[in-house]
């Protein structure tokens, strides 16, 4: 026998919403302030064109690498201004780093980021990841606009209510 499924009202699926449907920003005031972490990662699939570039580091942009990371550095700090309903937050820590895949002609990203505060990271982590992402290709679209960032996903992260949460291929530890 099928059971009726109750509909919840907007305001207990999306913690986003007013009991209208409306957006709003959710009140942390009254949360526990707790130091988190989040770890987001992705790649960018560049072709052999740049790949070989990029390792003599001969792209007429400049040092892509170092660029992307201190984008990726400042889109972390400015989430907030970018994510409508997402909180200002005291960021601790910001690193980001680099692995090239020379076979594959892949750059992986990550984005390892922290806070003492009422609300987690992981918005953080993502803009970072992705806006470094995003400046590799800013800075080698005159090689080649064929380039593809893919698989920008949440590794992990630790504190608030949620607790930990760590993805298929994260592993259980980190610091920042």
């Amino acid at each position: 026998m099928a059971r009726e499924k109750k509909e919840k009202p907007a305001d207990q699926l999306f913690s986003h919403l007013d009991q209208k449907g409306k957006a709003k920003m959710v009140d942390v005031g009254a949360k526990e302030v707790t130091e988190r972490v989040a770890l987001a990662k992705g790649e960018i699939y560049l072709g052999p064109k740049i790949m070989e570039a990029l390792i003599a580091q001969n792209v007429k942009k400049g040092d892509v690498l170092g660029v992307a990371r201190v984008s990726g550095i400042m889109a972390a700090k400015k989430t907030s201004s970018i994510i409508a309903l997402c909180h200002n937050i005291p960021i601790t820590g910001c690193e980001i780093d680099f692995d090239l895949d020379e076979k594959n002609n892949v750059v992986k990203a990550s984005c390892l980021v922290g806070t003492n505060s009422y609300t987690g990271v992981e918005m953080e982590a993502l803009t970072g990841v992705s806006v470094a992402l995003l400046t590799v290709y800013d800075m080698c679209k005159s090689i080649d606009k064929g380039m593809v960032i893919r698989q920008v996903r949440l590794m992990k992260k630790t504190g608030g209510k949620s607790g930990t949460y760590v993805g298929d291929d994260g592993q259980k530890e980190f610091d920042l």
